[in-house]
């Protein structure tokens, strides 16, 4: 017989405070619903503690270096900065310990949460044991979020290896770091590293960010090469040993480019995908079906089990995709989640105008597919392009890498857009509105954009599906005949 004091009925249980997790909890309270929140790390998940905050907090101490070192072609002088390692990661836990109190329990128990810190696993279809409570719920939300995936390689146990679980909190600098994988954030954190100091050799067994558009993915490989990252592609990690002096690493690599290569160093980050967080739940004994991409779902989040949704980083893919594990998404998940516990509302998750963003510099941003996608689906496309070079803002800076490169359909409706450039990530938010609104290219083409502003690229890069149209042949004799006219 179960005491009383042991149950705990309520209207949503979340189980993770992740980004996705404390989204739902603290919209659902603040509607004016029971919540109960079950959380076995810290709050925050991994956004917070070593992903989205960390990360970019060292990108912008990184990027405050580099940008000292352009002060000679600027015609400003002065002493290159000295970078003190330790302060600099001492700066990025200040930066965290200032948001953390937002996503506390303190806070969540101040909005009305029961916040539960302990494991969680579901007996049954209904109930879940959290800790020494046992809850039910008229919905259980799982929001457990993804975790470092290491690759099989061999004698890989055998060396310190970092992930993003690690990376921030070591006060070492590293003298050569090897990143290993060529995905977002192998790039970031291999960027930042050499801007701070420290030899940095990537390796990937495929090519550089693969994912995203080759013709905008060249913009960054030619600044990495040009700052010093010593970048291998197509070349696979096949063994690891320790080095002889006792500490570090050396890869052994293959591949068409790595055939024979030892690549040593005195720290390995290993950037080589994800997992999602499933295991101790119990998802069985729920009826909750899970396959290698994580937790199953339909388009609306509902799991195999009607009373259970899952959201953000511990899902697989929609409709046949591939995850997407994006902060800004697991935020979006949450949304659909609450319409539909809370009101009763359909919904279904935004699948063609999803936003991403490599925060290199220049940043990396896409919404919608890229070119081979787009003609892979669509057939026959065009593709729109502006170059920062001929943009006046960006001359005044100097910074004149990247471009605007959009594709349209037939009927000009906008399908999708990847820029890389300077604030990239800020100018794909306007393209990702068209996307969503299916709008056609002439009402980006007829935006009057402030000047000077980067934006302006996008405005020309849409003007260009009109050139012929404007400055052709057929438009210069409707001219000249209308200038005969009295």
């Amino acid at each position: 017989m179960t005491s009383p004091e042991r149950m705990l009925d309520t209207d949503i249980c979340v189980i993770g405070a992740g980004a996705a997790g404390l989204s739902v909890a603290a919209g659902a309270v603040q509607m004016g619903a029971r919540v109960v929140l079950v959380e076995r790390n810290r709050m925050g998940g991994d956004c917070l503690n070593v992903g989205c905050i960390p990360s970019k907090a060292l990108i912008a101490r990184a990027r405050a270096v580099a940008e000292a070192a352009r002060w000679p072609e600027l015609g400003l002088s002065g002493a290159a900065p000295m970078v003190d390692f330790r302060a600099v990661k001492d700066g990025i836990a200040q930066v965290i310990a200032g948001i953390a109190p937002h996503d506390s329990p303190e806070r969540f128990r101040s909005l009305g949460v029961e916040v539960i810190e302990a494991d969680a696993r579901f007996l049954d279809r209904n109930r879940l044991m959290a800790g020494d409570r046992i809850v039910t719920a008229r919905r259980f939300v799982i929001a457990t979020g993804s975790r470092p995936a290491l690759p099989p390689i061999e004698g890989l146990e055998r060396v310190v290896v970092h992930t993003n679980e690690t990376i921030f909190s070591d006060r070492m600098q590293p003298e050569h770091l090897v990143v290993l994988g060529g995905g977002p954030v192998g790039v970031e954190m291999a960027q930042a590293h050499r801007r701070l100091g420290s030899a940095v050799t990537l390796v990937t067994s495929g090519s550089l960010l693969p994912t995203e558009d080759p013709e905008l993915v060249a913009v960054i490989r030619a600044r990495l090469l040009a700052e010093g990252v010593v970048v291998l592609e197509q070349a696979r990690a096949v063994a690891a040993r320790p080095r002889s002096s006792g500490d570090g690493v050396r890869l052994h690599l293959a591949g068409s480019a790595g055939a024979g290569q030892v690549v040593e160093g005195d720290q390995l980050l290993v950037a080589t995908g994800r997992r999602p967080v499933t295991e101790g739940l119990d998802l069985a004994a729920a009826g909750v079906e899970v396959d290698a991409g994580g937790i199953r779902v339909d388009a609306r989040l509902r799991t195999s089990n009607g009373r259970i949704f899952a959201i953000g980083d511990c899902i697989g893919g929609i409709d046949g995709a591939a995850p997407q594990r994006f902060t800004h998404l697991a935020g979006h998940h949450a949304g659909i989640v609450i319409r539909q516990a809370l009101f009763r509302l359909p919904a279904r998750v935004e699948t063609r105008a999803v936003p991403r963003v490599i925060f290199t510099d220049p940043e990396l941003a896409r919404v919608g597919p890229t070119e081979a996608e787009a003609r892979a689906i669509h057939g026959d496309i065009r593709v729109l392009r502006w170059p920062f070079a001929e943009v006046d803002r960006a001359r005044t800076e100097e910074r004149t890498d990247g471009l605007v490169k959009v594709l349209v359909g037939r009927r000009g409706r906008i399908l999708g857009a990847g820029i890389v450039g300077e604030g990239a990530g800020e100018l794909l938010q306007s393209w990702e509105l068209a996307i969503r609104e299916k709008l056609k290219i002439g009402a980006m083409a007829g935006l009057i954009t402030a000047y000077p502003t980067r934006a302006e690229a996008s405005k020309r890069a849409a003007g260009q599906a009109f050139t012929e149209l404007l400055f052709g042949s057929r438009s210069r004799r409707l001219v000249r005949l209308l200038l005969r006219l009295p």
